[in-house]
């Protein structure tokens, strides 16, 4: 994107890099991003992506709230996704006269217009409204220490809620590397229906519920309450090998998006 910057009127825009790295360039500054990532540009914020080579990834769009990290509850102040570790952009600014090209979607339609110098002209900025990016390296991920698997819930990394207390419009949660051991307790995810569509996409890794054919940049689609779980092999495997300490290695991002109210 050469002299031309993007932005939507409509919701907050999520870029989850797979392949490559990206420079996106804000109305506040510079974000570089790649594999690991996420980078959340907020509604009407104007942005332009470069890219290095290939690239490829995930992007989503809510249109009612914003993201934002979600309530840790009995977890207490610390764990998941800690505030500290999102960035936001310094400002760099352009002084350029020549033809600035910008394209706005509104309402899932697009219109453009041009501006004579760089939209990209602003020397400094404050505020609490503005783009950030988040390396899930530094996810803490919680979970279960006795038995069973607890709800994908707990890997959430950003939430939008909706009006209605408890309903999330998108989640967006990670399964990282971690230690993965329970007692007398089905290792992989099992087999069930979710009240919310499911959407997987592999960023690195092996998916332990489905390792084959699930390669880093695919992605699986489950709608609501459709039944999903792991092949009969992978079932068979994990329900013989020995119960003791291992590293689970599957890299996996996921958003999911509540259809009915109350589901």
């Amino acid at each position: 994107m050469e002299n031309e910057a993007f932005f939507s009127s409509d919701g907050d825009i999520m870029i989850v890099p797979q392949l490559g790295k990206l420079s996106i360039m804000t109305e506040f500054g510079q974000l570089e991003a790649e594999a690991w990532h996420i980078v959340v540009i907020p509604r009407g914020i104007k942005f332009a992506v470069s890219v290095d080579g290939e690239s490829r990834g995930y992007y989503t769009e809510v249109f009612d709230g914003h993201f934002k990290i979600p309530d840790l509850g009995p977890i207490g102040t610390n764990g998941s996704a800690n505030a500290r570790d999102f960035e936001i952009p310094k400002a760099k600014y352009f002084d350029q006269t020549d033809d600035f090209r910008i394209v706005q979607k509104y309402l899932g339609k697009f219109f453009e217009y041009t501006i004579p110098h760089n939209i990209f002209d602003v020397v400094a900025w404050h505020g609490n409204y503005y783009p950030f990016r988040y390396d899930c390296h530094h996810f803490n991920t919680i979970g279960s220490i006795s038995y069973d698997h607890p709800d994908p819930s707990v890997f959430t990394v950003l939430t939008c809620q909706t009006p209605d207390a408890g309903l999330a419009a998108i989640d967006f949660a990670i399964f990282p590397p971690r230690w993965l051991s329970m007692e007398d307790t089905f290792r992989p995810p099992y087999y069930h229906r979710n009240t919310m569509n499911e959407f997987m996409g592999n960023v690195a890794g092996t998916y332990d519920a489905k390792e084959k054919g699930f390669a880093p940049g695919a992605s699986s689609l489950h709608s609501c309450m459709s039944a999903h779980g792991p092949e009969a092999e992978v079932l068979e495997k994990a329900s013989t090998c020995d119960l003791k300490v291992n590293i689970f290695v599957m890299k996996i991002i996921f958003s999911l998006k509540k259809l009915e109210k109350g589901a």
